[in-house]
């Protein structure tokens, strides 16, 4: 057996839980991109958008490699 399920239950619905990963994942890269404003740190991408969409990415990677383990 695993030691995380291969669903959540919330009442009736079954929920992924990659989409847990990405809503942590979503709130880490927020998490993130206010770090590098206020540090002034995000002025050095060229292309925010993709930038961030690729901060999101590595977070979504780290925390389905190293928490949920899906």
């Amino acid at each position: 057996m695993q030691a995380f399920p291969h669903e959540l239950a919330l009442g009736d619905v079954y929920v992924s839980p990659l989409l847990i990963v990405i809503i942590l994942s979503f709130m880490a890269t927020g998490l993130t991109t206010v770090i590098l404003n206020k540090l002034r740190l995000s002025s050095y991408f060229f292309h925010l958008p993709l930038s961030y969409l690729a901060i999101m990415m590595l977070y979504i990677v780290l925390i389905d490699a190293y928490f949920i383990k899906i």
